[in-house]
């Protein structure tokens, strides 16, 4: 199903490479991250090429609903437990760094770009509200507490970060990308160091970013186990209200609101991928509960990598990838996440200094809670004896009647009902028995 950035932005085409070539920096994935490192690579100076396997913006890029925020949910309290307040203080000052380069560049490009507060609000627990702005005030970030947000149902309240963004994301890209060096339907199949090898040749380069959503190389950096994926759904309705800002539930499988060009984007229905969960019928029902009068317009669904500790992986692949980078793990706040992994993939390649390099080092700690749901997940899965099954590890697959797919519950993979790749970690189609 398409998206509504999908459906009123015709992005520019490109042709598939044809045999072999030698670039410095070789970027694979033509979403967002992708795309932003490319084009800074290219404001630098660097030498480079992006390469796509299928076409531009058709993977979780285009499903975004497209909100740029510091406020990631009510992670900040969690945030200093797994990495104290100087590091929580560097994660919110990634993010509104973020947030001011896009504002940079959304004044140059007409991409709908909004100033709009955000909330996160809580159904039932002002505890957790009471915890958060308790450890915003520690890194010095400028939140409210607001009683009674303007929603359609009670809450416990909710936590405003004033004067964030929101935008079509499709808009600004398609400017981006017009003059950058790109290919696609090009599939990176094989990575060696220095080259990848493609269906139709081999490219050679000095550094290469793996902005492929989830990391594709199964044999290095434990990223599946570092990673699961979590699959909502988004409804844009019309004649609903006018939310005047943009709203999230703290829960995963709560909902979310945002207005876009007289519609009102209500998101939810989540769960992990492959698992079962609201999904559809959960959205809808809340479509006709809170807005009646309201029609569903556009619907479509997306997911998203999430990491063992709220913070995305962005830096060196694995201890034996030489000159290989990756940016994953954005915890459904992809768009500072991918600006955030763009500046600073493009100076780790570069050899510049970033201060936030350590903070999301990819090879950290994996001793976190989620390592056992992850392994328990995999484990089970890996043993269930049905067909078919995920050519990325292995695991049995299960049938999504919903949106008639095929999705892996251990790392997010998803096929069509003919075995054609949705989504990755898996690198190709599978033979369906």
């Amino acid at each position: 199903m398409d998206s509504i950035w999908t459906r009123t932005v015709q992005p520019p085409s490109f042709p598939p490479l044809e045999g072999s070539r030698k670039t410095d920096v070789l970027v694979i994935g033509g979403g967002i991250t992708g795309i932003l490192c490319a084009w800074l690579l290219r404001q630098a100076g660097a030498d480079c090429l992006l390469v796509e396997a299928e076409q531009l913006f058709g993977g979780v890029t285009g499903g975004t609903t497209g909100k740029i925020t510091s406020q990631h949910g009510l992670v900040y309290h969690r945030l200093i437990r797994e990495f104290g307040v100087d590091g929580a203080r560097l994660y919110w000052r990634a993010q509104e760094d973020a947030l001011g380069r896009y504002r940079s560049l959304c004044r140059k490009i007409d991409c709908d770009f909004e100033t709009k507060d955000n909330y996160v609000y809580s159904l039932d627990d002002p505890g957790e509200l009471e915890r958060e702005m308790e450890a915003l005030g520690q890194i010095g970030a400028p939140a409210r507490y607001v009683r009674d947000p303007a929603l359609p149902f009670p809450t416990a309240g909710a936590v405003c970060f004033p004067g964030q963004g929101q935008f079509h994301p499709l808009k600004l890209l398609s400017a981006l990308v017009r003059d950058l060096p790109v290919h696609e339907r090009t599939r990176a199949l094989e990575w060696m160091p220095g080259r990848v090898r493609t269906e139709r040749g081999t490219i050679t380069a000095e550094k290469i970013i793996a902005a492929t959503h989830f990391p594709f190389l199964t044999g290095h950096g434990a990223y599946f186990l570092k990673l699961y994926q979590h699959r909502s759904c988004v409804a844009a309705l019309e004649n609903a209200p006018d939310m005047g800002g943009m709203y999230v539930d703290a829960a995963q499988t709560g909902l979310s609101f945002r207005n876009c060009n007289g519609l009102l984007l209500l998101g939810g229905g989540g769960h992990r991928t492959g698992k079962k969960g609201g999904g559809w019928p959960a959205l809808e029902k809340a479509a006709r509960k809170y807005y009646p009068q309201a029609k569903i317009a556009f619907q479509w669904a997306a997911q998203d990598c999430m990491s063992l500790d709220g913070a995305a992986y962005i830096g060196p692949y694995g201890r034996r990838t030489p000159g290989l980078y990756t940016a994953s793990g954005f915890n459904k706040w992809g768009m500072t996440g991918a600006m955030t992994a763009a500046t600073l993939l493009t100076d780790l390649v570069l050899e510049r200094e970033n201060p936030y390099a350590a903070l999301f080092r990819p090879d950290r700690t994996v001793l976190r809670p989620q390592l056992a749901v992850n392994m328990l997940e995999s484990t089970v899965n890996l043993l269930t004896p049905t067909v078919p099954r995920c050519p990325h590890m292995g695991c049995a697959l299960k049938c999504n009647r919903q949106e008639h797919s095929w999705d892996c519950p251990c790392h997010g993979s998803r096929f069509t009902e003919a075995g054609a790749v949705l989504d990755g970690p898996a690198n190709g189609d599978k033979k369906m028995q």
